[in-house]
Formats: C-alpha cells, sequence, structure tokens
C-alpha cells in the first residue's frame, strides 16, 4: 500500500469515497431484495431481477449523462456519481444474478428461456442505458431554454 497524501491518490482509492459508494451500495442491494421479495419468480423466470437490471440501466444513463453535462467530474457532482451511481445502482443492479438466472433456466433444459432472458436482458439493458443519455439530454436541452 503507498504512502502517498489521499489527495494525490486516484478518486477510486481515496477513503472518502470508497464510503460513499459502500452506503450507497448497501442501499442498493438492500432496494433489490426488497423487490425480489416482493415479486418473486413467476414460473421460474426471476422477472423482479430483469426489471430491476433495466431500470439500473435507465436510471444510469440518465444520472451519469446529467452529472456530464453539468460540468466536471468534481466536488459534489463526483460525490453524486459514486454514491448514487457507482455506489446505489452498483448495488441495485445484479449481472451476477442474471448469470446465475440465465444458466438456471439452461440447467432446467428450457434453452429458449436462457436464451431470451440472458440475451434480452443485455440487450433491453443497452436499450434502458440509451433512453437514459437521451431523456436527460432532453432535459438538459429544455433547462437551457
Amino acid at each position: 500500500m503507498s504512502n502517498a497524501p489521499s489527495s494525490n491518490r486516484p478518486a477510486h482509492l481515496r477513503q472518502p469515497y470508497l464510503g460513499l459508494a459502500l452506503i450507497g451500495g448497501t442501499f442498493g442491494t438492500a432496494a433489490r431484495e426488497a423487490i425480489t421479495l416482493a415479486f418473486p419468480s413467476a414460473d421460474g423466470i426471476p422477472w423482479a431481477i430483469f426489471a430491476v437490471n433495466i431500470l439500473g440501466a435507465f436510471l444510469l444513463g440518465l444520472l451519469l449523462d446529467a452529472l456530464a453535462r453539468m460540468g466536471p467530474d468534481e466536488g459534489r457532482r463526483r460525490r453524486l456519481r459514486i454514491v448514487l451511481g457507482t455506489g446505489f445502482m452498483g448495488g441495485f443492479t445484479t449481472y451476477s444474478a442474471l448469470a446465475t438466472d440465465t444458466a438456471s433456466l439452461l440447467g432446467e433444459g428450457d434453452v429458449g428461456a436462457g436464451i431470451a432472458y440472458g440475451l434480452g436482458t443485455v440487450l433491453v439493458g443497452g436499450l434502458a442505458t440509451w433512453a437514459g443519455i437521451a431523456t436527460a439530454a432532453v432535459a438538459h436541452s429544455r433547462g437551457a431554454k
């Protein structure tokens, strides 16, 4: 471990930012767990995880584009990005569960559902990210007028 002062370290190695990511991640994970408990899998398909990943992709695109349009990644914007983007959205979304759920569907012999679930989540997630970015762009252009 380096003895360099905290201000010389990259942001992702500074203790205050690690703490923000931890706090955000804790709340994001709790929110995901609450949703998956409230909406259990239907017919073996974990729709709650699908919805969480799509919503998280949209919100992350929205957040990151909105913050980028506000100025440099420093100060309050950096703290918001870390606590909400890296932390909350990182804990909220779960591509490890996506992989496990896809493998479970495939392992149970439901190849069509497994492929559709895995590929569908990634493709729809990409579209959701794009929609979040587009939403932030529209909101920014309306605010600039």
